[in-house]
């Protein structure tokens, strides 16, 4: 027997839908903030602690190893105890974490912040589309998933301007100490608005096999989803934790200039996904527009790689690059809607999303390694390689998602 899941009813108030909109996205901004907790001062942590970029991709990777087992299992926990509680456990977390960093005298410190702040992560995305999916009504969920996907991008955006801002202004430990009060800050707003988180849980009745509620981990198409995640987030890992050392040193660009082309890759993804959001409300064929914007970012970005468009064209060239991937992101997440089974959005959320941590954690691994070797274009080729592979992903999902409906279509 399936799990009881709350349903949205087909027409509520648009102020009621954009107030859970909003409070879901300030939560998905918080956590995207934590992603880059530490990647924006890679530089001040080489010449304080003296690492290799291996050493520093090493970071993002325990971060993200961490999530990404969390993600795998927070999901069976958000379908038993319902979304609410874990988000506020989250951005507890968070708050520790950034007190840690602040405190940190070396490597082993600084890998304790990343495991810790990866702990935060694990449960957001479970946690986010739990909330939506059961209290925004369907005819605005397009809608609803573009503010997720833009509040994403504006927390990646405001984490560089946040922590090298203040750092330069005062130091990178009182930076970290700022970053604790705003997420305390978060966490009070979200506790007085508690009563529009709420979710209902998924009951399971007694009698119900346990491996029932494992049944979704079948289904071929929900492996083709976590490959998607897989490749497209190795690529986005090397532009969060590389683009600005792979501007210095195929162009000469300065810290700052290159920190702003960063932020500025993040608005433009922001900008793509609002614009996005209205494709995906329109488009049957999610899978499509997401493997185009795929695509296209692919090629941008490996024109970023020749070297041939000189500084200021590789800066503008990368921060469309964020666009095009934009574009794509209420899609995917429509995409991924779609393919899920019901009555598991939980669980297959917080599967198909530890793609998204595995790419990030093995990304700075590898390309670190390439980095260290001055291959600074061969790390935007790869990256632009891997990101090709997640289009023949979006195309598998949709093909097999095609597949699992039309024999619905035929009985009615």
């Amino acid at each position: 027997m399936s799990p009881t899941i709350l349903q949205s009813p087909r027409s509520v108030p648009l102020q009621q839908d954009a107030t859970i909109m909003g409070l879901v996205g300030l939560a998905h901004a918080s956590s995207h903030f934590a992603h880059l907790l530490l990647a924006p001062l890679f530089p001040v942590f080489m010449t304080e602690f003296g690492l290799s970029y291996a050493e520093l991709g090493l970071l993002m990777s325990t971060f993200f190893v961490v999530s990404g087992l969390g993600q795998a299992t927070s999901g069976f926990v958000v379908d038993r105890l319902g979304a609410r509680p874990m988000l506020f456990v989250a951005l507890g977390i968070f708050v520790l974490a950034c007190v840690a960093a602040s405190r940190v005298t070396g490597y082993a410190g600084l890998v304790g912040v990343a495991a810790l702040a990866g702990l935060g992560n694990a449960t957001f995305h479970p946690v986010d589309f739990t909330i939506l999916s059961q209290r925004v009504s369907h005819p605005r969920l397009g809608h609803a998933f573009s503010v997720h996907g833009l509040t994403g991008y504006l927390g990646w955006a405001a984490a560089p301007v946040f922590l090298v801002t203040l750092s330069g202004l005062y130091n990178w430990r009182t930076a970290y100490l700022a970053a604790a009060v705003m997420y305390v800050g978060i966490l009070l707003l979200l506790i007085l608005q508690r009563d529009k988180l709420s979710t209902q849980v998924a009951v399971q009745h007694e009698g119900v096999a346990a491996e029932h509620s494992m049944a979704f981990m079948k289904l071929p198409v929900v492996w083709w989803c976590f490959a998607f995640f897989l490749f497209s987030t190795m690529t986005l890992a090397v532009v969060q934790s590389f683009s600005v050392s792979i501007l210095k040193a195929m162009h000469g660009v300065s810290f700052e200039a290159a920190t702003l082309t960063l932020s500025a890759y993040m608005v433009c993804g922001a900008v793509g996904t609002f614009v996005g959001g209205f494709i995906a409300g329109r488009t049957a064929n999610s899978d499509r527009v997401v493997a185009a914007s795929m695509a296209v970012a692919a090629v941008l970005l490996a024109l970023c790689g020749t070297g041939l468009l000189g500084a200021v064209g590789t800066m503008v060239v990368l921060a469309g690059t964020g666009f095009a991937v934009g574009i794509g992101g209420p899609s995917r997440d429509m995409m991924i809607k779609n393919a899920t089974p019901k009555g598991a959005t939980g669980r297959v959320y917080g599967l198909v999303y530890s793609g998204l941590d595995t790419g990030f954690a093995l990304s700075p691994f590898v390309f670190g390694v390439f980095m260290d070797r001055g291959w600074y274009g061969a790390t935007l080729f790869g990256a632009a390689a891997v990101l090709l592979l997640s289009v023949v992903a979006a195309l598998g999902v949709g093909r097999r998602t095609a597949a699992a409906i039309a024999p619905a279509r035929q009985q009615v």
